[in-house]
């Protein structure tokens, strides 16, 4: 029996925080009461810092006076910008997607992590997990340092899944000064443009969504309300 295609949404325009989170929310209680069916929304906010439920005060910094957000996801803190593609998953964890088992958070993720790293490496990246930190992570062929290319933030309300992956295409990396990453001083954040891989967000989406289906058994039905 096939699975339920999930819905794509994709927003051509920058989309508020809090907009999102609010709408994001309202997705989640839809898809428990089985009124909604599952969804990613592809998406870019203008530039902010957010807190996960581990952020400490003092990796704050924030010298631009850019907008801050406690959220309750997962993580610690991270920056949103212009060029960075988000990905905001709300997935039914009760039910079994053959790509991860239900209830098993873990598995989830790293379902997520294979699908941003099989992208990746179609535009010649090569981008790994790191069993001690969060996200993905590449070495900087001219510094050879090891740097933070997609970050990683889930949370789970009535195991419904929501916030996401923040996947740095080409975002405007002084603004991680505001921030220390993750809580992480020692390593720093790259981009694909910063590793010279050129490519529009349009031409990034493509490839994503080419890769889903190496992942997951699900099909994808645009249907942009954005």
């Amino acid at each position: 029996m096939p699975f339920p295609p999930i819905i794509l949404q994709k927003s051509k325009k920058i989309i508020s925080y809090l907009n999102a989170s609010e709408y994001m929310q309202n997705y989640v209680q839809g898809i428990y009461d089985q009124k909604k069916p599952e969804c990613l929304w592809f998406l870019e906010h203008s530039p902010l810092y957010t807190a996960g439920t581990s952020a400490k005060e003092q990796d704050l910094i924030n010298t631009q006076n850019y907008p801050t957000f406690y959220t309750n996801r997962g993580g610690q803190w991270t920056y949103h910008g212009p060029g960075q593609r988000i990905i905001y998953i709300m997935m039914d964890l009760r039910q079994d997607h053959q790509a991860f088992p239900p209830r098993d958070i873990h598995a989830f993720v790293n379902a997520i992590e294979d699908w941003i790293i099989l992208t990746l490496k179609q535009f010649n990246i090569h981008a790994e997990k790191r069993s001690d930190r969060i996200g993905l992570w590449v070495i900087d062929p001219a510094t050879q340092k090891e740097e933070k290319i997609a970050a990683l933030g889930i949370k789970l309300t009535k195991w419904i899944s929501w916030h996401g992956i923040a996947l740095n295409v080409s975002p405007n990396l002084e603004d991680y000064s505001g921030i220390i990453p993750c809580g992480l001083a020692d390593y720093g954040v790259t981009s694909m443009k910063k590793l010279g891989v050129h490519y529009s967000m349009d031409e990034v989406d493509q490839v994503l969504l080419e890769q889903w289906s190496h992942i997951f058994p699900h099909s994808l039905q645009e249907n942009n309300i954005f």
